[in-house]
């Protein structure tokens, strides 16, 4: 099985790598309560992600985008819409907000989401983009809009 326990400097390499998708496939956005994993893999072809979408039933506005490298070690997960976060120090984070990948800790630590990297926080579909750009995703899967997207 994958082991999510990666030193910091493993996480940060594998954030800065360049990313693209694996194939043509169109993916379709999902639906209320819906998610996909999308694969990916560095443009040296020398490591695999996996890029989730998730989208929660009623509120348009609730989801949570992530990058996994290694299969299970979150690197960035992005949290629309969802109760605020408590850090492992006990400070509480609201939401928008965004986890990285912290040595010890996993994905345990958040911080609020900035309006640099997520200047479209009230858009999931233009944040989605901005996800993908954050996360060095160069190459971006085709990913098709639904009737509520």
């Amino acid at each position: 099985m994958p082991n999510a326990n990666l030193t910091q400097a493993e996480a940060d390499a594998l954030m800065a790598l360049e990313k693209a998708r694996i194939d043509g496939t169109e993916w379709k956005y999902p639906d209320f309560g819906g998610r996909i994993t999308v694969p990916l893999v560095s443009t040296d072809r020398g490591e695999q992600f996996l890029l989730d979408l998730r989208r929660a039933r009623i509120d348009l506005l609730k989801g949570t985008y992530q990058t996994r490298g290694r299969q299970v070690a979150i690197l960035a997960r992005l949290d629309l819409g969802n109760a605020p976060h408590r850090n492992p120090d006990g400070q509480e984070i609201g939401s928008p907000h965004l986890h990285l990948y912290r040595e010890g800790y996993g994905d345990k630590w958040a911080y609020p989401a900035s309006s640099t990297d997520f200047p479209n926080l009230e858009n999931p579909w233009l944040t989605l983009d901005d996800f993908m750009r954050f996360c060095n995703i160069v190459q971006p899967p085709i990913i098709l809009r639904g009737l509520f997207t």
